[in-house]
C-alpha cells in the first residue's frame, strides 16, 4: 500500500521549468491539494512514518507559513495531536518570538507566540518543500528558543541538489518525494 500511495503522490506532482526565474525547476504541488486521494496518501505516508519512528512521543505538530499549514492540520488531526503555527512575521496576535533567516532575494523573518509551546514538548516541523533549508532552520531556531525538542522536520518534497537538509544539522529530515 504504501508504494501505491507514494506512486500516487508522485504522479500529482508537477514541473515547470524557468518558474518563478529562469534555470529554475518548480514542483507544484498544487494537483496533490485538487485530488483528495492523492492527498490522503499523503498525509498517511507522513503519518505512518512518524508513527513508526517517534510512536506516541510527538507533543505537536508544527506548519510552517504557509504551504505547512496545508499538511501540518491534517497531519495532527490523523496523529491526534494539536498542530502550532509558524507565521511570518507581524501575521500572529500577542506576544511573539521571531527568527530571521536569508533568502535568494533578502530576508524575511517567522515568529511563534511566546505561549505556543512549553519548555521540553517534543515537536515535528512539517513543510510542503524542502530547498535551501532557511525557513525550516529558521523555524527550528525559534522552537530552540522556546525550549521545545524538534524531533524531526518533514516535508512533501525536497530538492536534494539544493542540500537544505544540511542547514539542519543534527535534526533528523524526512521527505516523501526527493528530486535532484
Amino acid at each position: 500500500m504504501a508504494d501505491a500511495d507514494l506512486q500516487l503522490v508522485a504522479r500529482r506532482i508537477r514541473s515547470f521549468p524557468d518558474f518563478p526565474v529562469p534555470g529554475v525547476l518548480f514542483r507544484d504541488i498544487s494537483p496533490v491539494l485538487k485530488d483528495p486521494d492523492s492527498f490522503r496518501a499523503s498525509i498517511r505516508l507522513l503519518s505512518n512514518h512518524l508513527k513508526e519512528t517517534h510512536g506516541g512521543k510527538i507533543d505537536y505538530i508544527v506548519g510552517l507559513d504557509s504551504r505547512g499549514f496545508l499538511f501540518g492540520p491534517s497531519l495532527a488531526q490523523e496523529l491526534g495531536l494539536g498542530c502550532v503555527l509558524i507565521r511570518k512575521r507581524g501575521k500572529l496576535p500577542g506576544p511573539t518570538v521571531s527568527a530571521s533567516y536569508t533568502l535568494e532575494y533578502g530576508k524575511a523573518e517567522l515568529e511563534i507566540q511566546r505561549d505556543a509551546l512549553e519548555p521540553g514538548q517534543k515537536v515535528v516541523v512539517v513543510d510542503d518543500l524542502l530547498a535551501t533549508g532557511g525557513t525550516m532552520r529558521a523555524a527550528c531556531e525559534l522552537l530552540g528558543q522556546l525550549r521545545a525538542e524538534v524531533l524531526e522536520c518533514v516535508s512533501l518534497v525536497e530538492l536534494t541538489s539544493l542540500k537544505g537538509r544540511e542547514k539542519l544539522g543534527a535534526v533528523p529530515v524526512f521527505s516523501l518525494l526527493q528530486y535532484d
